[in-house]
Order: structure tokens, then C-alpha cells, then sequence
């Protein structure tokens, strides 16, 4: 039981600072900042609902669902690093997403859920610790850090208060910084072992 415990707190640990609700806060807030607030808090159900299921999806069947498609963890690590590369530099030209051709209550899916949520290092955080730790202590860590996610995104307009406009426009924009870095480190990663 101890050992299960620990193993919770690590996994649950880890996947909390992988997903990093907070930090994204600015982020998620400059993702729906064109939208109205009924479609606001339905766009960050859908995400919380999206993420959730990704997670769960993941954790069951990831590594079959890449073999299914003979794709390896390290090019789902590339195509994964390229895509937040691309949202870090719309959100540092524009301190915001810009996608007018996106369906506004799909923002929540795509791409507050996956990739900003749930992207590559999440996915590979929950395959690990599925590998060492478990099925049953990656599931419980999902559920938890998912139901912490649900809670930072229903009073993500008071924390978004709290930061204030320009406050948030200057971490959205360190953080497009810190994603666009981690999406290099993914790239880099995924290149040096298809191509050793």
C-alpha cells in the first residue's frame, strides 16, 4: 500500500506539472478571448471532457494505437513539437491563438485539450508510468490531475483577474517562449533516435 501510495504521489506529481493548468491559464484565456462566456465555459468543458478522455485513451491503448499505425513514440514526439511550435509563434505574434477558420467551440478540443493539455509530453509521462508504475496508479493520478484541471478551468476568469490584462499578456507570451522551447526539445529528441 505504501508503495502504491508513493507511486500515486510521483505519477500524480509529474502529470500535474506535464499538463500545467496554471501555467496555461493565460494561454487558454487568449484562446477564448473572442468568445462569449456561455461558449467560453462550454469550450472549457469540452477541454476538460477531451483531455480527460485522450489521458484515459492513452493510458489503455496508446502504445497499440501507434503500433496499429507503425508509428513510434519519438515521430509522435516531432509531429507533436511542430504543432505547439506553431501555436507558441501565433501566441507570440499575436499574444493569442488566431484561427478564424476553426469552429469557435472547437477551441476546447483543439487546441486547449490536445496538444496544450495532453500534448507529447503528457503522452509520454502517462506511457511511463504505465511501464513502471502501473495501470491502476496512471489512472488514478489521470483522474486526479484531470479533476484539479476541471477546477482550475472553472475559475480561470478569477485567476486570469488576479494576473490582470497586461500580466497575462506578458506570461502568455514567456510561456509561448517555454512551449516553443519544449516543442525544439521534442523535435530534437524525436530526431535523434529515428536518426541515430
Amino acid at each position: 500500500m505504501e508503495t502504491f501510495l508513493q507511486d500515486l504521489v510521483r505519477a500524480t506529481l509529474a502529470l500535474f506539472i506535464v499538463v500545467d493548468p496554471l501555467g496555461n491559464v493565460p494561454i487558454m484565456i487568449s484562446l477564448t478571448r473572442h468568445l462569449p462566456d456561455d461558449m467560453r465555459r462550454k469550450a472549457f468543458n469540452t477541454a476538460s471532457i477531451v483531455a480527460s478522455a485522450i489521458a484515459i485513451i492513452i493510458v489503455l491503448g496508446g502504445q497499440q494505437i501507434l503500433n496499429l499505425f507503425r508509428i513510434d513514440m519519438y515521430s509522435f514526439m516531432i509531429a507533436g513539437g511542430v504543432l505547439l511550435i506553431l501555436i507558441s509563434i501565433k501566441i507570440l505574434i499575436y499574444g493569442q491563438w488566431i484561427e478564424a477558420s476553426t469552429a469557435r467551440e472547437e477551441v476546447g478540443a483543439v487546441p486547449i485539450a490536445f496538444p496544450l493539455l495532453v500534448g507529447p509530453g503528457a503522452i509520454t509521462t502517462l506511457m511511463v508510468f504505465h511501464q513502471t508504475s502501473g495501470i491502476v496508479v496512471t489512472v488514478v493520478s489521470v483522474l486526479l490531475v484531470m479533476s484539479l484541471t476541471r477546477i482550475v478551468l472553472r475559475f480561470i476568469d478569477n485567476i486570469y483577474r488576479k494576473l490582470g490584462r497586461i500580466g497575462s499578456d506578458v506570461v502568455a507570451r514567456l510561456m509561448a517562449i517555454f512551449i516553443a522551447a519544449i516543442a525544439v526539445q521534442f523535435i530534437i529528441d524525436g530526431l535523434r533516435h529515428s536518426f541515430p
